[in-house]
């Protein structure tokens, strides 16, 4: 029998993950491991693979795995779940007083590195369990000659054109890049068959997340994404920053706003007093289990 590789299976509104202690059970090629424990039915069955393990920088490290076995720069979901997992598995554990102190704020900040930078993350306790966390996802970048292949390496109200049509597309950075599109009816766009054709656009050497947005009359940004590297998911946190940093450039929503996907609501607000993005949403445990390495 080979080795067992413990996991824990979470999900952020239905962005789900696998994740694994790579401290305790290193992954030598965690590009291949996820895509094939991403697959549903052969496998776990995921939107890719996390790793988390120590680091010299913060608390912790995250590292990110799309279901095609690319690497991700920044997750939200994935930020928002890794909190939960280090709280529930190693933090509540070491805290002496931590019975007497259930429901409180007590050592509920962690600082997260990831390979967009260090994150600090404040969790959401309830009965001695994380549910939740707000995200301090750094400021938006709204031009970047790497990713955006224009003079300026910006993009606002540029048309992009595929064959279901032209969009007017905004870029929007967090970490990892995203095509915001504003369109009048949501339920008109196949995106299954748009996504991937803009996320491979030219004008993106590294590819991008795309998002279409339709602005609801009570103002909630209802948002549906393609991934880049995973496809159709039911939420994506960075996504959801871009959409309202989007929505507010554009004006079309102030800069506190409710962004609405498949899976559920994130709160995200652009901070006038830093110029950050304050990501709020819940965490999920669906279940553990381990694999057995061949």
């Amino acid at each position: 029998m080979g080795r067992k590789i413990e996991f824990t299976k979470m999900h952020g509104l239905g962005n789900d993950y696998i994740y694994i202690d790579s401290d305790r059970f290193p992954i030598a090629d965690p590009a291949s491991f996820s895509i094939k424990w991403s697959k549903p039915h052969t496998g776990i069955g995921s939107d890719g693979l996390i790793l988390i393990s120590k680091s010299d920088k913060a608390d912790y490290r995250m590292r990110i795995f799309n279901a095609d076995g690319s690497e991700a720069m920044m997750c939200g979901n994935g930020s928002r779940c890794v909190g939960k997992f280090v709280y529930d598995k190693f933090i509540s554990s070491s805290l002496d007083s931590h019975r007497e102190h259930k429901g409180s704020s007590l050592n509920t900040a962690i600082n997260l590195e990831t390979n967009a930078g260090i994150k600090i993350i404040e969790l959401d306790i309830k009965n001695g369990t994380a549910v939740g966390a707000t995200v301090n996802m750094g400021e938006p970048i709204l031009s970047n000659t790497a990713q955006v292949k224009t003079p300026d390496g910006s993009l606002k109200g540029q048309i992009l054109k595929s064959d279901s049509g032209e969009f007017e597309a905004t870029y929007v950075c967090m970490g990892n890049p995203h095509c915001v599109i504003f369109v009048d009816d949501l339920k008109q766009i196949n995106l299954e068959h748009v996504g991937p054709q803009l996320e491979f656009n030219p004008i993106f050497p590294e590819r991008a997340n795309i998002e279409f947005v339709q602005v609801m009359p009570d103002g909630i940004l209802r948002m549906r994404v393609w991934e880049r590297g995973s496809g159709i998911t039911q939420a994506c946190g960075t996504g959801a920053c871009a959409t309202a940093v989007a929505a507010a450039l554009t004006g079309r929503a102030p800069r506190k706003s409710t962004v609405r996907m498949d899976g559920g609501d994130l709160n995200i607000t652009w901070s006038e007093t830093d110029n950050h993005i304050y990501m709020n949403g819940p965490a999920e445990t669906s279940f553990e289990g381990y694999i057995i390495e061949d």
